[in-house]
C-alpha cells in the first residue's frame, strides 16, 4: 500500500469536506433556520415529519427522525417523526407488489395529511422512489424538502424548497447533510417556545393587559 497516496486521498477528502461545509455556511444557514422554525409550527401544532432517502441517505432520514423522536440537547417532549424506509414489512410489501420506485410514495399516501412535512435525502437528486414520493407528498398538500448533492437536479426542482450540498463525491455529500441535519435540530429546538431564552419569551400580562400596553386580540369570540 503506498502511504503517501493515501494521505495524500485523505487530505483531498478532509479538505473536500471543508469546502462543502464552507459553502453550507456561507448559503444555506437561513434557509435551515427557516426550516426550523417551520417545523417547529408544524410539529406542536400537531403535525408530522416524515422521512426518506436510500443506502446512507436513508440512515441520514434515520438519524433526523430519531433526533425529533427523542431528543438533540435540550430535554424537550417527543415529536411525529417517521422514516419511511424504516417500514421493513412495508417497503418489501410495495416493492414486491408494485415496484421499488412505490415503495415511499405509497406510505406518503398512507400516512402524510395536508400540512405535514416530507424531507427527502438523497446524494444524487435522481432516486426515481424519492421523485416518485415527492409527487405523491405535493398531491396530498404536504411540503416537500430536499437535501441533495450539487444543484440543478430532478428532486431539487421536484421540492418546494432543498438544500444542494456542492462536493464532488457522495461520501462527502452525505458527511455534509449530517450538518445540515444537525443545524435543523439545533435551529428546530430553539423555535420551541419551551427551549427559548428566557430573554425571548413574551413577558406575563398584568390583569390581561401585556406589558407592551396592548390589549390581546380575541378570536372566534369564546374563551
Amino acid at each position: 500500500m503506498d502511504d503517501t497516496r493515501t494521505q495524500l486521498e485523505a487530505r483531498r477528502h478532509c479538505r473536500s469536506l471543508c469546502l462543502a461545509l464552507e459553502g453550507l455556511e456561507g448559503t444555506e444557514l437561513a434557509r435551515l433556520a427557516r426550516w426550523g422554525g417551520r417545523l417547529a409550527d408544524v410539529l406542536t401544532d400537531g403535525g408530522r415529519l416524515l422521512a426518506a432517502g436510500n443506502g446512507g441517505s436513508a440512515a441520514q432520514a434515520q438519524h433526523l427522525t430519531a433526533e425529533l423522536v427523542g431528543r438533540y440537547r435540550e430535554e424537550r417532549p417527543a415529536y411525529s417523526a417517521l422514516s419511511l424506509h424504516a417500514e421493513t414489512s412495508s417497503v418489501t410489501a410495495i416493492g414486491n407488489d408494485y415496484g421499488f420506485e412505490e415503495v415511499f410514495a405509497r406510505q406518503v399516501a398512507a400516512h402524510g395529511r395536508a400540512g405535514d412535512l416530507l424531507m427527502l435525502l438523497s446524494t444524487s437528486g435522481r432516486s426515481p422512489n424519492l421523485l416518485a414520493a415527492a409527487a405523491a407528498a405535493r398531491a396530498r398538500g404536504l411540503a416537500v424538502w430536499a437535501l441533495t448533492g450539487p444543484a440543478p437536479n430532478p428532486l431539487a426542482r421536484a421540492a418546494d424548497d432543498a438544500v444542494c450540498v456542492d462536493a464532488p463525491t457522495t461520501a462527502t455529500v452525505q458527511e455534509a447533510h449530517l450538518v445540515a441535519v444537525h443545524l435543523l435540530c439545533s435551529f428546530f429546538d430553539a423555535s420551541l417556545p419551551e427551549l427559548r431564552a428566557p430573554a425571548e419569551r413574551p413577558r406575563p400580562a398584568l390583569d390581561g393587559v401585556p406589558r407592551s400596553g396592548l390589549r390581546p386580540t380575541v378570536l372566534g369570540g369564546t374563551s
